[in-house]
């Protein structure tokens, strides 16, 4: 077998894991061929098969499961448990992907499990030619290393792409989530939402409880296809529960909204679960309403999940580049929308939030993504707007191009920066303490843009 690089420290590790195929950064067009659940499987199995020493709860969803997996692992968590957390991608820091009760992997384990990662990488790499491990099945396989060490409870896992093919996809559920479902990565899911469906379903397990959001008629009746295929109880959004949303009052400065999930039973009696949000956007109350629906089926499983304690920690979760305000005077808004659906909710707030300047958009999109189609849902909302590139990523768009396809939608003038810095510098310039900048169109964007504006003088 060949040497390998040393492991030593947590710039080798992480040099390590990025040395690895990353479906995440490659600028090349992917297809479902490139996903397959043969590689993941054969590497847990060198590991030990941790994954099935954990119970899970399995994310999937167009939009909506990182903040929904975010609220379970918070009402878990207030509940005694102990939480691990498996997120993707992440914003700054790589330790964001794997939490263990809201604290991210220590760069000491992290190196630990690296090396040990390594080490059985090596071995497959000269032995089992086409099962070398990807950067996600290594990173997924960090996580289940790390929440066995931490002697987690139970799991809550996103989902990274899809669902059937996903190499969090295989986990032994205690309840299974469907947030959304609309067009997104459409060259690896498929372009109509039946196929889409099809792949996101795949999550569900036999016998296994799903909880689906999804509305759109097409794609609901496959999830409840697949659901009755594997005889797997079904809890459906409109169907066995509902929500109603309304505005509270602002506390220091932030909005807060109610969210009134029903409950309808078997015998038409109905039960209610009232719940408040500090999160942003009334999209985040579709989002509580699953939560909500997930752990009565965990009561119901006889899981110990009281309605105060997992009221309380709903209500207090916070998560980054989800409509995220990061200040005020002028009001600046992060968000990851990076799909019609997202970009259609962060729309939607928005337009909820009193502006009595001009609106300015900083945007950059990736190149696998309908950047024609987003900005011809952003431009017309706004007064200002600024394209620009993310680099540290290849999948990016060039701003030149971003500023060709936004001539094609608008009349107006769009600015054009090489560098998110540079965007940021001339939103400066040009906003006042009344306006309201909004930064959107990719995850990645987001992640360069968010510590730069933690130390950004506006003054």
């Amino acid at each position: 077998m060949a040497p390998i690089d040393p492991i030593d420290t947590y710039e080798q590790a992480l040099a390590f894991l990025h040395s690895r195929i990353n479906y995440e950064r490659t600028s090349a067009s992917l297809s479902a061929t490139d996903f397959k659940l043969d590689r993941m499987r054969h590497l847990l199995d060198r590991l030990g098969n941790p994954h099935e020493r954990i119970p899970a709860i399995h994310i999937a969803g167009t939009k909506g499961k990182g903040s929904t997996a975010a609220m379970m692992s918070a009402a878990l968590h207030r509940c005694g448990y102990s939480v691990g957390l498996f997120t993707s991608p992440h914003l700054e820091h790589f330790e964001e992907r794997v939490q263990v009760n809201g604290r991210c992997i220590d760069p000491n384990s992290l190196v630990r499990l690296v090396r040990l990662l390594a080490e059985v990488t090596r071995r497959i790499d000269a032995e089992s030619p086409g099962l070398n491990p990807t950067f996600f099945e290594l990173t997924t396989s960090l996580g289940w290393l790390y929440f066995i060490q931490e002697r987690v409870d139970v799991a809550v896992l996103e989902v990274g792409l899809g669902g059937r093919l996903d190499s969090t996809n295989i986990c032994r559920p205690e309840v299974c989530i469907i947030t959304t479902i609309s067009r997104d990565h459409t060259l690896v899911l498929g372009t109509r939402l039946s196929e889409i469906a099809t792949e996101k379903a795949g999550i569900i397990k036999d016998c296994v409880p799903i909880v689906s959001g999804v509305l759109a008629p097409e794609a609901r009746d496959v999830i409840e296809h697949i659901a009755a295929q594997k005889s797997a109880p079904l809890t459906q959004l409109t169907r066995d529960f509902s929500y109603d949303v309304t505005d509270a009052e602002e506390t220091f400065g932030e909005a807060r909204r109610r969210v009134s999930v029903c409950f309808l039973s078997a015998n038409a009696s109905t039960e209610q679960e009232n719940l408040e949000l500090a999160l942003l956007g009334r999209h985040q109350a579709h989002n509580a309403a699953l939560v909500a629906a997930a752990l009565r089926v965990l009561r119901q499983r006889s899981w110990c999940v009281p309605k105060p304690a997992c009221r309380e920690a709903i209500a207090a979760v916070q998560w980054p580049a989800r409509i995220e305000r990061v200040r005020s005077s002028p009001t600046v808004i992060l968000d990851a929308a990076h799909n019609w659906a997202s970009v259609g909710a962060l729309l939607k707030t928005l337009a909820e939030m009193p502006c009595s300047g001009r609106r300015c958009l900083i945007v950059s999109t990736t190149k696998d993504k309908d950047s024609a189609g987003l900005l011809r849902r952003l431009l017309p909302h706004f007064d200002i707007v600024i394209v620009t590139q993310y680099v540290t990523n290849p999948r990016a768009i060039p701003a030149s191009e971003l500023q060709r396809l936004a001539a094609t939608i608008t009349t107006r003038p769009v600015h054009v920066a090489t560098h998110p810095a540079a965007a940021l510098t001339l939103a400066r310039s040009l906003t006042t303490p009344h306006d309201l900048l909004c930064i959107a169109g990719s995850f990645f964007l987001a992640a360069e843009l968010r510590p730069l504006l933690a130390v950004t003088d506006w003054e």
